[in-house]
C-alpha cells in the first residue's frame, strides 16, 4: 500500500499538507527553522501507531528569500538571536590587539616654530631686565642694610649742629665772600666717570647723573640717595640729594636772586657738615640753572686734615620743584680723590627737576 504522504496534488495551495517522511525509529529527526515565523511543523507520531493525516492549519504564503545583489541566486540566511550565546563549535573571536603607547618625544622633536618662539621670549624678559638694571635710578641696586637709601630726616632749626643731623642753614652763621652773580663753571681737573644711567630722586623731585664704579650708592642721612667714595668720614667725598636744609622761605622763590641766596645758604651749611671745623671757601661759579627754576654755586674749600692743609672742590644746586622749599643737589670730592673732580662739571649740566 503506497505511503498516503506520496500522493501531492496537482495544484500548490496554502493548504497543502507536508510531505510525511516515514523514517526508521532509530534516526532522530531534525527540523530546519522556517525563514519566517508561522505554525510549527507536526511532529511524528510515535512508533507503532498509524499515522493519522490531520489538516494542518491554514499558514501564510512563503516569504521569498532576500536576493543578493552580488550573486546571481537568493542567498538564504537563517535568522540569528542577538541574545544567543556562541556554540562550543564555533571558533572563539580573536583577542584585540594591545594599544600601542605613544612614541617619546626628545628635544629634537620639538618644531623649530616653539624653539624659536621660547628664543623670543627669553630676549625680551632678559632685555627688560637689563633695562630696569642699568636705568632704575629710583632705589640703589645694593642690597646690604648698610646700603640702603635713607630718607630725609630734617630737625627743627633749633637743633644743635652736627654731621649726622640736619642743621638750618641760618644757624651759626659762617662768613662768606660776596656771591658772584654770574659766572661761569669752569672745568676741572681729572677724568670725568662714565654715566651708567640717571637717579630720579622722587623725595626731592630732581633727576642728576649715576655715576660709574668707584661711586656707590650707600646710605648717608640726612640726604634721600647718596653716591659715594670711600668711608663714611670727615671730609667726605659724596654726590647726594634732599629738600633744602632748614626751614621752608617764608613765600616761595621767583627770581634768579632768591635762588642764588638760597644756595649760598645751602653753601654754607656744606662747610659745617662735610668739612672740618675752620673750612673757608672760595667760590669758583654761579650760573642759573640749564633747564628749568635753580641756581648752582662752585667753590673750593680749604680745611685743615690731621694737621695738613687741603683743599676740595664743591656744588650745590637748588632747584625749583613746585613747592615753597626747593630741592638741593651737593657734591664735594676732597683732593685725595681729585681725579674725579671732572665729575663734578657732569652733574652741573645734566641735573634736572622731574
Amino acid at each position: 500500500m503506497a505511503d498516503v504522504g506520496d500522493k501531492r496534488p496537482s495544484y500548490d495551495s496554502p493548504t497543502t499538507p507536508f510531505r510525511k517522511v516515514v523514517l526508521p525509529a532509530e534516526e532522530t529527526v531534525k527540523i530546519p527553522r522556517p525563514p519566517a515565523a508561522g505554525p510549527s511543523v507536526p511532529l511524528r507520531p510515535p512508533a507503532g501507531n498509524p499515522p493519522v493525516q490531520q489538516t494542518p492549519p491554514q499558514q501564510a504564503p512563503p516569504q521569498q528569500p532576500p536576493v543578493h545583489r552580488g550573486g546571481p541566486g537568493p542567498i538564504s540566511q537563517p535568522p540569528q538571536s542577538p541574545f544567543l550565546l556562541p556554540s562550543a563549535h564555533q571558533a572563539p573571536m580573536p583577542p584585540l590587539p594591545p594599544i600601542p603607547k605613544p612614541p617619546r618625544r626628545g628635544i629634537g622633536d620639538i618644531p623649530i616654530k616653539v624653539v624659536y618662539l621660547l628664543g623670543a621670549i627669553l630676549v625680551t624678559v632678559l632685555a627688560v631686565f637689563l633695562i630696569f638694571v642699568v636705568f632704575s635710578g629710583d632705589v640703589p641696586t645694593n642690597k646690604n642694610s648698610a646700603e640702603q637709601v635713607a630718607s630725609v630726616a630734617p630737625v627743627p632749626s633749633s637743633a644743635a649742629p652736627s654731621a649726622s643731623a640736619v642743621p638750618t642753614a641760618t644757624e651759626s652763621p659762617i662768613a662768606l665772600p660776596p656771591v658772584p652773580k654770574s659766572k661761569a663753571y669752569p672745568t676741572l681737573a681729572g677724568t670725568a666717570s662714565v654715566v651708567t644711567g640717571l637717579i630720579s630722586d622722587k623725595n626731592t623731585g630732581i633727576t642728576y647723573p649715576r655715576l660709574a664704579t668707584p661711586w656707590k650708592a650707600k646710605s648717608f642721612p640726612p640726604f634721600s640717595i647718596a653716591q659715594r667714595i670711600g668711608k663714611v668720614a670727615v671730609p667726605h667725598t659724596v654726590i647726594a640729594s634732599a629738600m633744602f636744609p632748614g626751614d621752608s622761605p617764608t613765600t616761595k622763590p621767583s627770581k634768579d636772586a632768591d635762588y642764588r641766596e638760597l644756595a649760598t645758604q645751602a653753601a654754607r651749611w656744606s662747610l659745617r657738615t662735610q668739612y672740618p671745623a675752620g673750612a673757608t671757601l672760595a667760590w669758583t661759579a654761579s650760573q642759573k640753572l640749564p633747564v628749568g627754576k635753580g641756581w648752582t654755586l662752585g667753590y673750593q674749600v680749604t680745611y685743615t686734615f690731621n694737621g695738613k692743609q687741603q683743599v676740595a672742590q664743591a656744588m650745590v644746586t637748588v632747584v625749583e620743584v613746585g613747592k615753597t622749599k626747593p630741592a638741593m643737589l651737593l657734591a664735594s670730592i676732597p683732593e685725595t680723590n681729585k681725579k674725579r673732580w671732572a665729575d663734578i662739571n657732569t652733574l652741573v649740566q645734566r641735573v634736572r627737576p622731574l
